[in-house]
């Protein structure tokens, strides 16, 4: 069994490989990595090995040292240990997210390219991937509600909401109009910024959704041709046994 990990800025997500399938998946916020917690998620199942994709090194290096002691060996990182195989055209490489890398990756061997890939977390990412498989860079903007809260803490009238569908397109009161700015306006803005892209690389782009808010929003985006909320997990899977079971076996 492999244990993938991604570190994101707001939960942290494990699944539990064998081979291929998830046996076991859960999510813990990225600010409450215990031993409890964490061996009672894990159970008795017998882990061989775990990986690392994180945006947070902080919390990296505190998740590396409770899973070491758990499993008795200390957990790959990417980034560091690994390197995600895709030809990167960033500036500066280095400034990439390994998370972002690592989706580009996982979109190539699961749907082709070339690939758009709309990460909707904490953050929402836009990856941009070419007909050969190069990586050739993307957008970052805030998330859904990391928006709302936004509006939360710099007005002085507006009230704090959890996020949820709206009711209306036009919001007939101050949530739902709050609500339908958020959904309609980022639902917007991914079918342009998706048709502007397409223009740029080509129209027979394949556009994938992943993330934690990727269920929520979907239905209000135009142009997201695949949902696949596992994405990362998987990619991540993918390059441990490309990149490290395959060279240890050797």
């Amino acid at each position: 069994m492999v244990l993938a990990i991604d570190i994101g800025n707001t939960n942290t997500s494990f699944a539990i490989f064998k081979k291929k399938r998830i046996e076991r998946k859960f999510n813990i916020p990225t600010k409450s990595f215990t031993f409890k917690v964490l061996k009672k998620h894990l159970g008795k199942i017998k882990i061989a090995d775990s990986i690392i994709c994180s945006v947070v090194p902080s919390a990296t290096k505190i998740l590396s040292r409770k899973i070491k002691i758990i499993i008795g060996n200390a957990p790959y990182i990417i980034g560091e240990d690994v390197k995600v195989p895709v030809k990167n055209l960033y500036r500066k490489p280095q400034q990439v997210g390994q998370d972002r890398l690592v989706n580009a990756y996982a979109g190539i061997e699961f749907y082709g390219a070339p690939l758009i890939v709309i990460d909707f977390g904490t953050a929402i990412t836009f990856d941009v991937i070419s007909k050969k498989g190069v990586y050739l860079g993307g957008m970052i903007l805030p998330g859904l509600n990391l928006s709302l809260e936004a509006l939360t803490k710099k007005t002085a009238l507006l009230p704090k909401l959890e996020l949820e569908k709206p009711m209306d397109f036009i919001g007939k009161d101050t949530k739902n109009s709050m609500l339908s700015g958020i959904f309609y306006g980022f639902a917007a803005l991914t079918d342009d910024l998706t048709d502007r892209i397409k223009r740029k690389i080509g129209e027979n782009v394949i556009v994938v959704g992943t993330g934690g808010d990727i269920k929520i929003i979907s239905d209000f985006c135009a142009n997201i041709d695949k949902i696949d909320p596992l994405l990362t997990l998987k990619g991540i899977n993918l390059i441990y046994h490309r990149s490290v079971h395959a060279n240890t076996k050797k």
